[in-house]
């Protein structure tokens, strides 16, 4: 195709000239086409060293001027790319000489270009006298070309720049043998380290895995890495690794290095192995993962999903920065500035717009932050700009706040933005009174009701039954109590003027100026009048409850009187929160306690509930009404502390992590020592787990509640380094882990608040350790102040890089967790040895990973529950069932394998649930691998029975016949019911008459007896062993059914004719001996004695039977040999209704019938027409004792099923089978390549 013409350096080099006139020149790349050798190769190692996405189109068109060295490129073919010669042109841009070409990748299409040029140009440009005129004039006709060609494509040119990339798409897919349902998300190109030597290919990184491809002097690498396979994903540069990304798993280490951009990268890794992590830890993220944009529109080379990963991670600093909610997607941020009332300046920063708040962060850290929900904003007006403050806005809430804001770039737009968002904004519940006269009140009896009566009922906070505290308890406590003029309480009413007058300074509610005189009143404790409402404001808490009126009275309502998992617990804790507390010694605080509680567990049944949250949940109630501590404790839960009570508990596990790495790095000589006695791990869970509460007294453990609330989780850390930092020499003297617990909670027990106004909380700890000589008491100022004086440099997004560090290890380390448990679980239920048992856990985990990812019958919700025993947190399905029997069964059936996998997983999945978890696919493999020959054969007798049989195999053709034409009842013939048959048949009657002949006194007495009932559940209780007695008995069909399989089964083995002249001779064998049995079972009845005779083979067709068709011969002429009864004469339709040869199955018409007939038979009701061959006896059954005595006659079955099995080679095989497709992939590439050449 025609391309802009462009600039080549040199027209020779790697280059071969094909037709040459005056003006053009048409050449064909080295090692393209004709030839190729050592020079074929050294270009194509280039081509895809330098330019893989896009190689260099083997054909192009120069341009030349007769005395002038310029040269030309105008015209390309189907793909071309910047290749070797653009990238050397821009290293050499000195010597770098002008030339025009054009290329091609087709040798017909360069053609059809060059047959243009003679035809139309040649012939008008050998007029021009001068050489820029010709050059000149081609540029432009090239142009002109160019330009139709857009216009009549326009709407597929939209898209053009897109080509590279989606190209670069197709190909990851073609080495690694991806589904479509992959998704790439960028390609980068960079150098893999194997060994020492630095491998130069292409990164691509998708969605689940990450890949890396090279392809140098005739060496392919291929590396497929899943994400959830990552343990440490770090960037680091030494001698050896020179600005490089290492990439961990479990068994390895990669390097990746030259990135032209490597933070870019390194950002991108990061968020695809979160992702991973939580796909681990719940199902969420796969539902998240559906949720991404479509691979379909891309733009500059860029996918729309790494703008979509360049967006989320946006909003996670955006909602992080302004302590927003989870759903706000931030639509755009600014530089400007904020005209500060209290320091009379104007502050430089940035503003942020989102769908619902407007939001101000100053450049200098702490000077000036703002949060205006835009369901408060009344006015937003473009004020007068002038030279001292260009291009002002002016933004008015409802509370009669002002804010001014400058310098904007795009005033117009900004305004318009803001006012669509506007209209989007619901109406505000709150009318115009302000939101912070209704906190610790009921919103129904303050705002005014717009809407009637059902406004009311849908705004109303509580249920008008229930007790709840509609204020902070120790509100209820205070209330009746003396006013205190001591001391401490004049500190006490000092803060809170400090408060008020900050409160009138700088702003009150939500839209308040937060600046460092803000964080200076926090640090000195915040008033217990005050506690409640700004724990509420710097949490986001209070913007959550805004917007969703009556939300917790709903909750509260739909939570009573349910019962679960996290309800008994919750009861079970009530009275161990806080009991020293006397708000916590009645029913009032314990009620509200298990309200907030039971409501957030059926908020959020993925946490439910965990110890530790009814600790920090009662100081919440302490000092706010119920519905206040319900969002305060979303917003710890869900945003301020993630993960942390999860059932895993893994965020505070990671923070214990991170805390592990800031005590190495502030505390080098300390952390060894404690690593090697073990406590750092355990202390730092229960620190952290209840913000300090349970280990330090109530009223200093409070104040760091307070900032915590403000500053977020780097508070903690720095009081847990200091703590560390004032016990380091008694510490570093510690010999064990006890004496070190010992020293720290003495010291924690005698932190205290000597500000405090109230009665000091007894601490119950405190009491037990305090001893015979209490250490010195230290005061929790103190003890924050150094904190901030020593640890004063922890910032929040480092805290947040080193927690994705920390997350990938923990994960990790529980995955390995459950594998290890999963494996000691088995090891006594299996006879596989521990690496198998590791190894085919892995295998079923990453299959069950993989239709997550590529998507499946049933969805991830309902086969991953990281809730549930470690055995049943993965589980599969048939589809993924059958996929893993085909690789792994010993019992290879041909086309009949995924019956028998359908089978298999009927029996297996004893809930029927559709669903089958590791124990269960253990349990079933260990059968066919090392289980003796009774239980082999038992395993394949039941895989013909029911449950095992779905309904439309058990369901037999006489059985099928019955149920559409009898009208009367008759005893269900079903399969499901053959384990009645024989002597239950038998004594039916006579227990019915037993049954009639016992007294209704007896049935009463059965009612009444009570240990009659607990003898029956001891019964239920036992643990049932099945024996071979225990089986039901075998149909003449499911016996048929039986030899085709093992049939089927002997198909490839190596002693292929004596095994099917044993089966054949077992199957005559047992056919007779069912004969025998029905005619006992039947008490002599006569039966007809005609029998269905085969007619002899055909000796011609004889002489060319095949081994394998005179097996399938000899165990055909066996089953004809057990004289089936044939079918009756057509009678008239009346007794045809009752006959059973409409509905019956064929077993050999002929001798030769070949066995594949049989499989190929379909029951044909009420079409009157009938199935080929002998009728089914009903009547005819045989024992599992009878198959497994008929079978230990022949010694080729039974050495058949005595052979030791290996599974590692069918293991080896499974995993190196998506090995084998990427390789094969690529060497087809590679042989097309060569064949075009």
């Amino acid at each position: 195709m025609w391309i802009q013409p462009e600039e080549v350096l040199l027209a020779g080099a790697l280059w071969v000239s094909e037709r040459a006139n005056p003006f053009f020149i048409l050449q064909r790349r080295r090692g393209h086409g004709r030839g190729g050798g050592l020079s074929g190769l050294l270009v194509g190692t280039l081509d895809v060293v330098l330019d893989s996405s896009a190689r260099v189109a083997p054909y192009r068109i120069l341009l030349q001027t007769a005395d002038s060295q310029i040269y030309w490129n105008i015209a390309c073919g189907e793909s071309t790319g910047l290749g070797v010669l653009g990238l050397i042109s821009r290293l050499f841009k000195s010597v770098k000489s002008p030339q025009l070409c054009l290329a091609g990748s087709s040798r017909k299409e360069i053609t059809e270009h060059w047959d243009w040029l003679e035809t139309n140009l040649l012939q008008t440009i050998s007029i021009f006298d001068s050489d820029e005129d010709v050059t000149t004039f081609v540029k432009g006709k090239i142009s002109g070309i160019i330009a139709e060609e857009n216009r009549l494509k326009q709407g597929e040119e939209q898209e053009e720049d897109s080509g590279k990339f989606r190209e670069a798409e197709l190909k990851m897919r073609r080495l690694f043998g991806m589904p479509e349902e992959e998704k790439l998300v960028n390609y980068y190109s960079c150098s893999y380290w194997k060994g020492r030597v630095p491998r130069q290919g292409w990164l691509y990184l998708s969605v689940n895995h990450l890949c890396f491809y090279s392809f140098l002097l005739g060496k392919e690498v291929t590396l497929v890495v899943q994400w959830t396979e990552v343990t440490q994903l770090e960037k680091n540069s030494t001698l050896v690794f020179p600005e490089s990304v290492r990439v961990s798993t479990r068994h390895t280490e990669h390097f990746f290095s030259m990135f032209l951009n490597i933070n870019d990268t390194f950002k991108l890794m990061e968020q695809l192995a979160n992702i991973a992590m939580r796909q681990l830890l719940d199902n969420e993220a796969f539902a998240a993962d559906r949720s991404l944009p479509k691979p379909c529109k891309t733009l500059k080379n860029v996918s729309a999903l790494k703008r979509d990963f360049d967006a989320r991670a946006k909003n996670e600093r955006y909602r992080l920065m302004f302590r927003l909610t989870q759903d706000e997607r931030l639509d755009g941020h600014t530089d400007c500035t904020l005209w500060t009332p209290f320091a009379k300046m104007h502050v430089v920063g940035q503003l942020f717009i989102s769908n619902n708040y407007i939001c101000f962060n100053s450049r200098e850290e702490d000077l000036c932050q703002l949060i205006i929900p835009l369901r408060e904003v009344s006015i937003v007006e473009k004020a007068d700009s002038s030279s001292v403050l260009p291009c002002p806005v002016s933004i008015s809430t409802k509370n009669k706040m002002n804010f001014l804001f400058a310098n904007l770039k795009d005033r117009d737009f900004l305004v318009q933005r803001i006012s669509d968002f506007l209209q989007r904004t619901p109406d505000s519940l709150w009318g115009d009174t302000n939101p912070l006269s209704l906190i610790g009140h009921s919103a129904s009896s303050s705002a005014s009701s717009p809407t009637g009566s059902d406004a009311v009922n849908k705004r109303r906070h509580y249920h008008h039954g229930l007790p709840t505290a509609s204020q902070g308890l120790l509100q209820l406590y205070h209330r009746n109590a003396p006013e205190d003029l001591g001391l401490k309480a004049m500190k006490e009413k000092m803060k809170e003027e400090a408060w008020n007058i900050h409160f009138s300074e700088f702003g009150r509610g939500v839209c308040m100026y937060r600046t460092s005189r803000t964080r200076e009143l926090v640090l000195n404790g915040i008033p217990e009048n005050l506690r409640g409402e700004l724990w509420l404001l710097f949490s986001g808490a209070q913007n959550e409850m805004a917007t969703h009126p009556g939300y917790y009275g709903d909750l509260v309502e739909q939570a009573m009187g349910l019962c679960s998992l996290a309800t008994e617990e919750i009861e079970r804790d009530l009275h161990r929160s806080m009991p020293e507390h006397r708000a916590f010694q009645n029913e009032t605080g314990i009620a509200a306690l298990r309200r907030v509680l039971t409501a957030y567990a059926h908020r959020n049944p993925g946490i439910g509930y965990c110890q530790a949250m009814n600790i920090v949940t009662s100081v919440l109630l302490l000092y706010c009404p119920e519905e206040e501590a319900f969002w305060l404790l979303v917003a710890l839960c869900e945003r301020m502390l993630p993960d942390y009570y999860n059932t895993r508990v893994v965020g505070a596990l990671v923070d214990q992590g991170v805390f592990e790495e800031l005590t190495r790095a502030f505390l080098p000589q300390l952390y060894e020592h404690m690593q090697e006695l073990g406590v750092i791990s355990t202390i730092s869970l229960s620190w952290f787990l209840t913000l300090f509460l349970s280990v330090m007294p109530f009223d200093s453990a409070v104040l760091l509640v307070d900032c915590f609330f403000y500053e977020g989780i780097k508070v903690i850390f720095q009081v847990a380094l200091s703590v560390l930092h004032d016990n380091m020499d008694a510490l570093l003297s510690c010999n064990d882990e006890g004496e070190a617990m010992t020293i720290l909670g003495r010291y924690l027990d005698n932190v205290v608040n000597k500000q405090t106004a109230s009665a000091p909380v007894p601490h119950l700890h405190a009491l037990l350790t305090s001893g015979d000589d209490p250490p010195p008491e230290i005061d929790i100022f103190d003890l924050i102040k150094s904190s901030y004086e020593r640890f004063g440099t922890l910032r929040s997004d480092v805290i947040e890089q080193m927690r994705f560090k920390q997350r990938l290890k923990v994960i990790q380390s529980l995955e390995d967790t459950a594998k290890r448990s999963v494996v000691r679980a088995m090891m006594t239920e299996s006879a596989f040895s521990i690496e198998e048992l590791e190894e085919l856990y892995c295998l079923f985990k990453s299959k069950h990973m993989t239709s997550c990812y590529w998507g499946s019958s049933s969805s991830a919700a309902e086969r991953h529950d990281p809730s549930l025993p470690y055995l049943e947190q993965y589980r599969i399905d048939p589809v993924q069932f059958a996929q893993l029997f085909a690789a792994l069964a010993p019992w290879v059936c041909g086309s009949h394998t995924p019956t028998l996998s359908s089978r298999l997983f009927r029996l297996l999945d004893q809930n029927q649930d559709g669903l089958v978890n590791f124990k269960e696919f253990i349990m079933g493999l260990s059968g066919m691998y090392h289980g003796d020959m009774t239980e082999k054969l038992k395993l394949l007798y039941k895989l013909h029975l029911p449950p095992a049989l779905c309904p439309e195999e058990a369901e037999s053709a006489l059985e099928a016949t019955h149920f559409f034409t009898e009208d009367g009842p008759r005893e269900s013939s079903f399969l499901s019911d053959l384990d009645i048959l024989g002597q239950q048949e038998v004594t039916s009657g006579e227990a019915g008459k037993e049954a009639d002949g016992d007294g209704e006194e007896k049935k009463e007495e059965k009612v009444k007896d009570y240990r009659y009932y607990l003898r029956m559940w001891a019964k239920e209780k036992e643990p049932k062993t099945e024996t071979i007695k225990d089986l039901p008995r075998m149909n003449q069909e499911q016996f048929i059914d039986l030899c085709k399989t093992l049939y089927n089964m002997f198909s490839e083995e190596p002693l292929e004719q004596q095994l099917y002249h044993s089966i054949a001779t077992v199957a005559s064998l047992l056919l007779r001996i069912g004969e025998v049995g029905k005619k006992f079972n039947n008490g002599g009845k006569r039966m007809e004695d005609g029998a269905a005779q085969a007619p002899p083979p055909d000796p011609q067709r004889g002489e060319g039977l095949s081994e394998a068709e005179s097996g399938e011969a000899q165990m055909c002429q066996a089953l004809a040999d057990a004289q089936l009864e044939p079918a009756p004469p057509q009678t008239s339709d009346e007794e045809t209704k009752d006959d059973t040869s409409v509905s019956s199955y064929s077993m050999v018409s002929s001798g030769s019938l070949q066995c594949e007939d049989i499989t190929d038979d379909t029951v044909l009701i009420g079409g009157g027409e009938q199935r080929r061959g002998s009728v089914l006896d009903v009547d005819w059954s045989i024992t599992f004792e009878q198959v497994l005595a008929s079978l230990l006659t022949e010694p080729p079955l039974v050495d058949y099923f005595e052979k030791k099995i290996d599974i590692q080679g069918k293991m080896a095989a499974c995993k190196a089978q998506r090995g084998v497709e990427r390789q094969a992939s690529s060497a087809s590439d590679n042989e097309l390549a060569q064949h075009s050449i």
